[in-house]
């Protein structure tokens, strides 16, 4: 029960000894804080501390909400806890912020530099493919036109082979009924033409 007892006090104790350990936090971003000699506004105002600055938290008093602060100028004294803040204030995150975003805008830039480029060398690589197209395409209207000329051509010699086949047939035809015909009245004619020799009379009757 005595050890129990011990334990509980310890405990009341613990909870009202204000924490001692040494902590880095930011005065909050509001234009200032003022800094008193004690841990509430009773006490005496110590001088101020501008939004965003730097300081280190030696101590936190739990009832009034305080924190025991040393500033970037080596003062000690005691704020308000609610502008004590983990957080980096905007006067060293703004140059931060402007740093980053001045590399992203080079990036950005380098990016569409680089976009730019990429896009002049397609472009000229389709223009390039267009103008070998309407060469080809120019090539082969050509092409068909010699073809369709070349067929025609080849439709009328076609025509005139065998319109001369036709005739050559003809003549061939022609001779041949003429040289027949020849022949013929040739055979008529020649036992007219040459005389009929006599049976000569040997006296063998």
């Amino acid at each position: 029960m005595k050890q129990l007892i011990s334990l509980l006090l310890f405990a009341c104790v613990m909870a009202t000894m204000p924490a001692k350990a040494e902590q880095a936090r930011y005065i909050s971003d509001n234009l200032f804080t003022y800094m008193h000699k004690g841990p509430s506004t009773q006490f005496r105002i110590i001088g101020s501390v501008n939004a965003g600055t730097k300081v280190t938290l030696l101590e936190t008093n739990r009832d009034t909400g305080f924190g025991k602060i040393r500033d970037d100028r080596g003062r000690i004294g005691w704020v308000n806890g609610d502008f004590i803040s983990k957080q980096v204030g905007l006067k060293e995150r703004v140059p931060a912020l402007e740093n980053e975003l001045t590399k992203v805008k080079a990036q950005l830039a380098d990016a569409l530099q680089s976009g730019d480029e990429k896009t002049a060398t397609l472009q000229s690589t389709l223009q390039m493919r267009t103008e070998q197209i309407t060469e080809l395409e120019t090539q082969s209207s050509h092409l068909n036109e010699q073809l369709m000329t070349s067929q025609t051509e080849i439709r009328e010699l076609r025509a005139k082979l065998d319109t001369q086949k036709d005739d050559l047939l003809m003549r061939w035809f022609t001779y041949g009924g003429m040289v027949a015909g020849g022949g013929l009245l040739f055979g008529l004619l020649l036992p007219h033409i040459i005389p009929r020799r006599r049976k000569r009379n040997n006296g063998w009757a």
